[in-house]
């Protein structure tokens, strides 16, 4: 990227960011490891090639319609912060601010979580490196965050050189799979295909899931897949963190999401149609790491190391794209005067640079702490908690304000928003029933919140 920088705007923020950065932020919150372990615990659910597969691409329908929905957001109110400015427009300045830190908190939480794990992996892929897991994190995140200071040019640069080079090194993986594989593997989910179509009872003497797709124990199973699966798809919003640095928003948000998510939508069944095709099902089911397990049969021992290096680059592109989008929701909290005004410094080059130190020193300071498990438990909860309030937003505005300007508009309104809304509150009452103190916790944690809005209405916090 060459040329003068554009001058940045009033709040410090640059209008640079185009098509290539979106569908990059989003490939690159999405993919992480997550890819490399869930399809085992999907097939040992479900049982059965074409229910795996299928549960796949309805986790990817079910993103699309949530990506419908939040690009009509995102292009109606492109402003820095993500989350916290749909539910602020539509709720007011306590939701806003509710939704913002806990949004950002869950940032901060899950981007310790994926430093730390980074260090394990460089721990397990070279032994001899000089530090722990703990100081490998923590350098990581210092390296990031100095990509970041270079400016926003050099933070776009990154993550589409690291989602591009991820997104091969898949697509390098699935054709390994499927022209070097053993067809052992494919085989065995033939004759299964074959032996269930020509008798049920034979299917259900293997102790797979497939025989009891009419039993009263399905619909858990099939429960628990699909919550592993949206799990797997969650982070292709990330480009709405960055609305306002889009040169188009009103037409470049739209397609980062979209496009983005249909990108991560064709990669993971191409990925479980690999594993499927190297791993018989028995396997594939039993598996914690099933990814290793099919490099290992095409390659050998190496096969574990392979996998571990595309775990770690995965990694690092997830990485990036928190240290990006984290400091862009206390900057917005910032200039909306919900958080001090110093979060509203930005260098030259557009960085949120208070916020970025804030961002990356509490992430430090959770992998030093090691205090973070318990965090970790309730984000799930917290992500969906915030995508309902998102979803629920665009309702809200467009009966509210039916004026707004829309350049994108949610297809199939209202009915995929209404949809994607029962989705997501169906989630919640199951890890309500299914993980109640880690649920009741992040609902705890939401309400914290309110010392820190009545301090910023007191003090007139932002006000400069």
């Amino acid at each position: 990227m060459t040329g003068p920088q554009e001058p940045a705007p009033r709040a410090g923020l640059l209008h640079i960011l185009g098509l290539g950065f979106g569908l990059a932020g989003a490939v690159g919150g999405s993919i992480g490891a997550g890819i490399l372990r869930t399809p085992g615990l999907v097939a040992a659910q479900l049982g059965s090639p074409v229910l795996i597969l299928a549960a796949w691409l309805l986790g990817g329908v079910y993103a699309l319609l949530g990506a419908m929905c939040v690009a009509e957001l995102g292009a109606s109110l492109p402003r820095a912060g993500g989350w916290y400015v749909y539910a602020q427009r539509a709720f007011g300045p306590w939701a806003g601010f509710s939704v913002g830190w806990t949004d950002w908190l869950g940032h901060v939480v899950g981007l310790a979580w994926v430093a730390i794990t980074v260090g394990e992996y460089v721990e397990a892929l070279l032994p001899a490196f000089p530090l722990g897991p703990k100081a490998t994190a923590c350098l990581v995140l210092a390296v990031f965050s100095l990509i970041q200071l270079l400016g926003v040019r050099a933070g776009s640069a990154s993550q589409q050189l690291l989602s591009l080079v991820k997104a091969v090194a898949f697509l390098a993986l699935v054709l390994a799979c499927f022209l070097l594989g053993d067809p052992a593997g494919g085989e065995a989910v033939a004759a299964l295909g074959a032996a269930a179509e020509a008798s049920p009872d034979l299917v259900a003497s293997t102790g797979l899931a497939t025989g009891s797709i009419t039993g009263p124990g399905f619909a858990l199973a099939a429960v628990l897949a699909m919550q592993a699966v949206i799990t797997t798809y969650d982070g292709w919003a990330s480009p709405i963190y960055f609305s306002e640095e889009f040169s188009e928003p009103a037409r470049d948000l739209p397609r980062s999401l979209l496009g983005g998510v249909v990108a991560v939508l064709l990669i993971y069944l191409l990925v479980n149609g690999a594993l499927l095709r190297v791993l018989p099902l028995e396997q594939l089911a039993a598996s914690a790491l099933p990814a290793a397990d099919a490099a290992r049969r095409l390659v050998g021992p190496l096969g574990g190391h392979l996998i571990t290096g595309l775990a770690l680059l995965s990694l690092l592109g997830l990485v990036n794209t928190v240290v990006m989008a984290a400091p862009r929701i206390l900057f917005g909290l910032s200039r909306d005067g919900l958080v001090p005004a110093f979060a509203q410094q930005v260098t030259g080059g557009g960085t949120p640079l208070a916020a970025l130190a804030i961002t990356s020193g509490g992430a430090a300071a959770l992998v030093l702490s090691g205090s973070f498990a318990r965090l970790l438990g309730m984000a799930s909860f917290l992500y969906v908690a915030i995508y309902l309030a998102g979803i629920v937003a665009l309702l809200v505005l467009r009966w509210r304000e039916p004026e707004l300007e829309r350049p994108f508009r949610a297809w199939g309104y209202p009915f995929t928003p209404l949809l994607i809304a029962a989705g997501s509150l169906a989630f919640l009452v199951a890890a309500l029933c299914s993980d109640t103190a880690n649920s009741l916790a992040a609902l705890a944690l939401i309400a914290l919140g309110y010392p820190l809005y009545a301090a910023s209405r007191r003090l007139g916090w932002g006000e400069t």
